[in-house]
């Protein structure tokens, strides 16, 4: 487990590696080894910097153990405290982008998709 200071000096647990503030398109992969596109979706987890450092920690394990049990497909997954947002890259597998973040959205009901409207 690592450990870590949220915006507001709060002490934040994780058991996933964490990286240098680096820019996410530096971080982040776009492709497989053999050139495919990945794909990806964010959430965002309305006000969750503003709470208490253990209901942080809380959420943070449910979306790992969540992101854990999808192994296979996660590519990458950064979660911005400071703009409480989820950003999930994943290998493009029919109706992963739904069941995914419907995974997530059980285990973190405050935590909603972010879609274009579908016109």
């Amino acid at each position: 487990m690592l450990d870590r200071r949220d915006g507001k000096g709060r002490r934040v647990t994780s058991v996933l590696p964490m990286e240098p503030n680096e820019p996410l398109w530096k971080r982040a992969p776009r492709q497989d080894e053999n050139g495919k596109p990945f794909s990806d979706f964010m959430m965002v987890i309305p006000k969750l910097r503003l709470k208490p450092a253990h209901i942080i920690q809380d959420t943070v394990a449910r979306i790992e153990q969540v992101l854990e049990s999808y192994s296979k497909h996660v590519v990458f997954a950064d979660l911005n405290l400071r703009i409480n947002v989820l950003w999930v890259i994943v290998r493009p597998v029919p109706g992963i982008c739904f069941d995914l973040p419907c995974a997530i959205n059980h285990h973190v009901p405050e935590a909603l998709l972010v879609a274009q409207p579908n016109f």
